[in-house]
């Protein structure tokens, strides 16, 4: 099923075949992603098509900075006919949660998706309220164009499982995309290849994924040289050690395995943790490349033989 999926994706989003498979491990492990690219690679087209696939609802919010917290996790409304308050619901309150340029709105918005991400919740007038399962939010931001926003903290960069970066697609890959838009193959014409709940008994599946104590102790290993690496000034959390565990067990997963091998682990290694590490100020001065650094600290690390 989880094939299917891709191929459904990869028909109306042309060319990126890993940066959707890293999607649906994120999906899978039940964590959020950032895409931070350019305009006009697809990063809309990408939430959509997922959306599409899975038959699950889909939102989007166009971040700006005069946008509310309520307009996120909605609010209570006064009805003059009742004389009581009514609860209106948030963009929140869908399956698959595209938040766009969410670095063009204020903290204080900023912060309101925090309770989502992390508990599945929202909380409005002391009232919590349940999202729909599954849930997952697909943040994305432009690293170009600064002028106007507010760049994200590390306490919730921290609450995005990985960061992606779509690129530019290939020669032949851009007609390919030409020829479906001709076609009108968009994502509103995607194939529906299952419905949200046989998506919740994958997710309970990756979650009885094994993993070897060995295994357990190279990831734990990973962490441990970000947070002994002396350029870094902040290395990789604790949430960002679970986050690399169970992404490790969506690979294994997808891949038809029921155990993690320690190549899971190196492969998504980069994705879960780069954007979680930040340069001591000297580090910055000699402008270090904080992906370099990462991928030295995996290639030294022993890789367990299992």
């Amino acid at each position: 099923m989880i094939h299917k999926i891709e191929n459904a994706i990869n028909k109306v989003f042309v060319g990126k075949e890993e940066v959707v498979r890293k999607v649906l491990i994120c999906m899978l492990a039940g964590g959020h992603v950032l895409l931070e690219d350019v305009p006009g690679v697809g990063k809309t087209t990408l939430a959509s098509a997922l959306a599409g696939s899975m038959s699950c609802s889909f939102g989007r919010i166009q971040f700006t900075p005069d946008t509310l917290p309520g307009d996120i996790v909605g609010m209570s409304v006064y009805n003059m006919k009742s004389g009581e308050f009514e609860h209106r619901d948030g963009v929140a309150m869908h399956q698959i949660l595209l938040a766009d340029e969410i670095n063009r709105t204020s903290p204080k918005t900023q912060a309101s998706l925090l309770e989502a991400m992390a508990e599945g919740q929202v909380t409005v007038d002391g009232e919590k309220y349940l999202l729909p399962q599954p849930f997952m939010v697909i943040a994305t931001q432009n690293p170009v164009e600064f002028l106007g926003t507010y760049p994200l903290p590390e306490a919730q960069m921290d609450r995005f499982m990985m960061r992606l970066s779509i690129g530019y697609p290939e020669r032949d890959q851009e007609i390919r995309m030409a020829l479906q838009f001709l076609d009108k193959k968009t994502p509103d014409t995607i194939e529906k290849v299952c419905r949200a709940e046989d998506v919740l008994e994958m997710k309970q599946a990756v979650c009885a994924i094994g993993i070897n104590d060995m295994v357990l102790g190279y990831i734990e290993d990973l962490i441990t040289a970000t947070r002994e690496e002396e350029r870094f000034v902040l290395g990789a959390s604790p949430r960002a050690m679970l986050a690399l565990l169970r992404a490790s067990q969506a690979r294994a997963y997808i891949e038809g395995r029921d155990y993690v091998k320690p190549d899971d682990v190196k492969e998504i290694a980069d994705s879960v943790l780069l954007h979680r590490l930040v340069l001591t100020s000297e580090a910055k001065l000699r402008k270090d490349d904080t992906s370099k650094i990462l991928r030295s600290l995996i290639a030294k690390t022993k890789i367990p033989v299992v």
